[in-house]
């Protein structure tokens, strides 16, 4: 069932809710610049569980409105918490993955975990995503300003761009084609903005908050957010659990579906 939900006067959020009403809620935060629709895999088999699936596209993803500003993660991390207050959920799993789960670690840090029993992160794009001179780790800030000057040039050839090194194992034309219109579906715009706060936003200061079990998901041939960083949210998160996907790049919930989906239930049950 989908649904709006707002968040701010003039901004809703879409909201997808799969599952039993009373199964175990989690909450999806897809990864940039996709939507909702990214878990698609995880949806078919997850209900089938008992899990309640709760899918919200980021502002400026997917069904959301497009505003023109708050496409920061204090303001992705307070929609999120809006979503919750909405749904009333209590005792839930949150999920995130690239900077889906960034703004998780905000949302926990910011938010101090409201109601957040759980916590996985796939891939996530943090503690910071851009090398810093005290973080020799993720991409080039020049390659993220590249990212956003084609985003306002060619947006199509740069979602083809990127996500050619999107998955480390190969997947069908098709695959990648339903991937690349996932993207082509967001605000052109928004996507930028969001690409400036992967470059700056810094979460090295938001790990030590987060006092859930916790589950790093990330695949070890990673070319977006290299695995250097899981192993860095791995000793920032207390008491954390860091599962290698040995075949895997960015898209490890593609790459290696089965395994993803089992080594989630285990993680959730």
């Amino acid at each position: 069932m989908g649904f709006y939900i707002r968040v701010e006067q003039t901004v809703n959020l879409y909201v997808e809710d799969l599952g039993p009403k009373d199964g175990q809620p989690i909450l999806f935060i897809h990864g940039w610049p996709v939507n909702h629709k990214m878990f698609e895999y995880q949806y078919n088999q997850l209900p089938k569980k008992g899990y309640r699936c709760i899918g919200v596209d980021l502002r400026g993803f997917g069904k959301s409105d497009q505003p023109w500003e708050g496409y920061t993660y204090n303001r992705f991390a307070d929609d999120i918490r809006a979503v919750v207050d909405a749904l009333q959920l209590k005792n839930f799993i949150l999920v995130g993955f690239s900077m889906g789960g960034a703004i998780a670690i905000r949302y926990m840090a910011r938010h101090l975990g409201h109601q957040v029993s759980k916590l996985a992160l796939f891939g996530a794009a943090a503690p910071v995503f851009t090398k810093r001179p005290d973080f020799p780790y993720g991409m080039a800030k020049e390659d993220v300003n590249k990212l956003i000057k084609e985003t306002y040039r060619d947006r199509p050839k740069m979602l083809s761009d990127f996500g050619d090194i999107f998955f480390a194992r190969c997947v069908t034309e098709s695959f990648k084609n339903w991937f690349h219109g996932l993207g082509l579906e967001a605000s052109g715009h928004g996507t930028a903005m969001s690409a400036i706060a992967l470059r700056d936003e810094d979460l090295r200061g938001d790990l030590s908050k987060i006092n859930v079990p916790t589950a790093i998901f990330h695949g070890v041939q990673d070319k977006v957010c290299p695995f250097e960083l899981a192993e860095a949210m791995h000793a920032g998160i207390k008491g954390s659990e860091l599962i290698p996907f040995h075949y895997s790049g960015h898209g490890l919930f593609y790459c290696e579906l089965e395994k993803f989906n089992s080594e989630l239930v285990q993680f959730i049950t």
